[in-house]
């Protein structure tokens, strides 16, 4: 067997930052990677040292900001952070459940220069909405501050969590996102860490996983509004094999409008090559669902860490992946998702574990679907 050539690394370029500006949240959700519950949680990064970070990534890139929770509006200097971001020319959206949405919140928002904001919208109604969201009520709040978002001239999207729970719903949660007037639909596949570790059983299988993806890929091409998929790698596989290689991008906002998460369509895993994540706590992480230590930035400056942090320089490399990903053709434009590896084998740079393609041979997608067949 030839030897695989050597491929290049990963540019380092930083393009988004998810940043936990507090862990603290008014809700309960069954799948949160935080466990987040009311606090509070010490360690918290204070104002001060919150617009210092802004300085330092500022300093060397203009990357999206998404403050993220927990529940970020719980912060009551959060429009003093998002102002702040906002001057330095950092595009700064923010991500929220959308129950704690008023009109002087929403003013405070456009005025602060927050470009979009994410709703998270995880079943199609209040029923199971709600059961997600661990609150009666949550749905209905959602729905207020969305309209609430609309009125104040506020550009927000819908984001959901995928599992086995609500599959059947997505096609009905994406034409809720279009009737409500979202400018996109970003869906998210699961990753058992935090609280999600106790929906081990809700995952949805690699088959289930695929044919969802191929579904979400068939509706970018109809749909009147954005759609992405986030910590789906896979997806970007799907994409260049249904397409011959040829990404299709949905017409988008300028880039000064991107929303959460947003980015041009390149490649799946981000973690460490153009995105990364930042706690509650200032430690700065892959992705935030893989929990491991890259660097504190109460210790050392935020650049020095996105440049030589040796995590981020092993997942800048590709040729140290593991098992079939080392072994994909694709894996320049999908990567796996490092977290499921870790969670999985402890090895982030193992094989993606909730992956049907099998760069040896046949997709593993027709051999289950066989299986179940003749079953």
């Amino acid at each position: 067997m030839s030897q695989r050539k050597k491929l290049p690394l990963l540019p380092k370029t930083l393009r988004m930052v998810a940043w936990e500006v507090t862990r603290r949240c008014n809700l309960s959700c069954v799948h949160c990677r935080a466990s987040a519950l009311r606090g509070p949680y010490p360690g918290e990064l204070d104002t001060g040292r919150c617009l210092r970070l802004l300085d330092e990534i500022a300093a060397f890139s203009q990357p999206i900001i998404i403050l993220t929770g927990g529940e970020p509006l719980l912060r009551e200097d959060i429009f003093e952070i998002a102002g702040y971001g906002n001057r330095k020319g950092l595009r700064m959206v923010l991500a929220t459940n959308g129950t704690l949405l008023s009109e002087e919140t929403v003013g405070n928002m456009v005025r602060s220069g927050i470009r979009r904001v994410s709703v998270s919208i995880d079943g199609r109604d209040a029923e199971s909405h709600d059961l997600f969201r661990g609150v009666p009520g949550a749905f209905d709040e959602a729905m207020r501050g969305i309209d609430l978002l609309k009125k104040g001239g506020m550009e927000f999207q819908i984001n959901t969590t995928i599992t086995q729970t609500n599959l059947n719903q997505i096609e009905a949660i994406l034409e809720l996102a279009v009737a409500l007037g979202a400018s996109a639909h970003h869906i998210f596949l699961l990753v058992p860490t935090g609280r999600g570790k106790d929906l081990g059983d809700q995952s949805i299988s690699a088959v289930a996983y695929e044919k969802t993806l191929e579904w979400f890929h068939r509706q970018s091409a109809l749909s009147p509004i954005q759609l992405k998929a986030t910590c789906a790698p896979h997806y970007f596989r799907i994409v260049h094999q249904k397409d011959k290689g040829m990404i299709k991008k949905h017409p988008q906002p300028e880039d000064v409008n991107a929303p959460p998460h947003f980015h041009a369509m390149t490649r799946g895993c981000l973690g460490g090559s153009s995105f990364c994540f930042i706690s509650h706590t200032g430690q700065v992480q892959p992705c935030g669902y893989l929990e491991i230590d890259c660097g504190q930035i109460t210790e050392k400056p935020f650049a020095e860490i996105w440049d030589h942090a040796p995590i981020f320089e092993d997942l800048r490399d590709l040729n140290r992946y593991g098992g079939k990903c080392g072994a994909c053709p694709f894996i320049r434009v999908c990567g796996g998702c490092r977290a499921r590896a870790f969670e999985l084998t402890g090895d982030y740079l193992a094989e993606e574990p909730l992956c049907a393609y099998d760069p040896a041979g046949k997709d593993r997608t027709h051999r289950e679907k066989s299986t179940m067949e003749k079953g």
